[in-house]
């Protein structure tokens, strides 16, 4: 018997809503904030350390997300019909995006749903009949397509997304080399050592590193791979949220700054 199966805890609904619940407050509070610093990100290291780290719980929900692309990609029943879904509610959450974002990273970036949509097709290359030489030539055009329209966690996003889905008969593998990317990409920001206080950029890196861990437990060991009691409105109701919660963050914006 597995006993690992008593901790299997949360159904698919139940982890999307942890997971866009953390994301809110993570982005409310940073969103608000970033409003009144005048898109200005290194005032976040001035703030108290329970703001920051509070700020960084946000980052449970984006491995959550890419974990749910790869169990769409194989249980879906229409992958091209979840791909357009995808590009659909894409390119309506961007203006929502803009609106608390572009202070900070400027009109060309683009909401975390477009990483999705190529992290999609890059799952839906890799598993196609074409030749190894073209399916990687396609992976890498949907990397591409990432980093040319500055969409969030670009070519990190497809590739966190494809060691999920490449390694998922193979627990460790995929446990060692999900880490080993999260832990790279955390790294990078030790670049900044010297530029900020070193302190906050610490704790802001082991915060978000330690998101990451949480939400690869809670979906290697807590998820129970089922769906939830309501699945048709609760996948709306997701699609639909993203782009709300951005527009209820502009609104407390600038009820609170203005």
């Amino acid at each position: 018997m597995d006993t690992t199966k008593k901790y299997k805890i949360f159904n698919r609904d139940m982890m999307k809503c942890l997971a866009i619940f953390i994301m809110f407050w993570g982005h409310l509070i940073g969103w608000v904030l970033m409003d009144r610093y005048d898109g200005d990100i290194t005032k976040y290291y001035e703030l108290p350390l329970w703001e920051l780290i509070l700020i960084y719980t946000s980052l449970f929900c984006p491995p959550v997300m890419f974990f749910f692309i790869e169990d769409g990609f194989k249980y879906t029943r229409d992958r091209k019909k979840y791909a357009k879904r995808l590009f659909i509610f894409a390119c309506i959450a961007q203006p929502f995006d803009w609106l608390c974002c572009h202070k900070a990273f400027g009109w060309w970036h683009t909401n975390v749903i477009f990483t999705l949509f190529f992290g999609l097709l890059a799952l839906m290359a890799w598993e196609s009949r074409f030749r190894l030489w073209q399916r990687i030539g396609l992976i890498l055009l949907c990397m591409g397509a990432t980093a040319a329209i500055q969409s969030d966690w670009f070519i990190f996003g497809i590739l966190f997304i494809l060691i999920i889905h490449g390694f998922r008969e193979k627990p460790k593998v995929r446990c060692i080399t999900y880490f080993g990317l999260s832990a790279l990409y955390f790294g990078l920001n030790l670049l900044s050592l010297g530029k900020v206080p070193t302190v906050p950029l610490l704790v802001e890196i082991a915060t978000m590193f330690l998101m990451f861990v949480a939400a690869y437990l809670c979906m290697t060991v807590f998820y129970n791979g089922k769906k939830g009691r309501y699945p048709e409105f609760a996948k709306w109701f997701f699609y639909i949220f993203y782009p709300l919660h951005y527009f209820i963050i502009w609104i407390v914006e600038n009820i609170v700054n203005r």
